[in-house]
């Protein structure tokens, strides 16, 4: 690759990156303001919204899918889950034909609370995107999927 290609990709590759670092400090205060308002760790509200996003999505986790979102002993995730579950945000079953499987689920209680908190946000976040044709939304999805992967590998 030519030099001056090379050298303009780091100086993009510079500014994504702290752009990135801004969103995810913000999106990490508002995760602990989260946490704070329904009175957990804020590890713990963000397995909650792992969580409940998963299930939204129709592929709800399993402790095991969890533990690859956020990296935490086995002895570890069972406490945060057990906390969870006291709290009455999420509920554990055996939904599968391999009885071993456990699904994880968020309460009504805990969609209500996210729903609440999330939506002000959502909304405005909805209107800043809707400034960008679907192409380039989908586009960028791919960018920090890719960069994202070179990051896990």
């Amino acid at each position: 690759m030519d030099e001056s290609v090379s050298d303009g990709i780091a100086v993009q590759r510079e500014e994504l990156a702290q752009a990135l670092r801004a969103y995810g400090a913000s999106f990490t205060e508002l995760g602990r303001r989260f946490a704070a308002q329904i009175g957990v760790h804020s590890t713990d509200a963000f397995a909650l919204l792992e969580i409940t996003s998963a299930e939204a999505s129709g592929v709800p986790l399993s402790p095991a899918l969890l533990s690859n979102r956020i990296p935490l002993s086995s002895g570890a995730m069972t406490a945060l889950l057990n906390r969870l579950e006291r709290a009455g945000f999420i509920t554990r079953s055996r939904e599968h034909t391999d009885r071993r499987i456990v699904t994880l689920r968020g309460t009504a209680q805990a969609k209500e609370r996210a729903e609440a908190f999330f939506s002000p946000l959502n909304a405005r976040q909805d209107a800043a995107l809707s400034q960008y044709p679907p192409a380039l939304l989908k586009q960028l999805t791919t960018v920090l999927t890719d960069l994202r992967s070179t990051m896990d590998a």
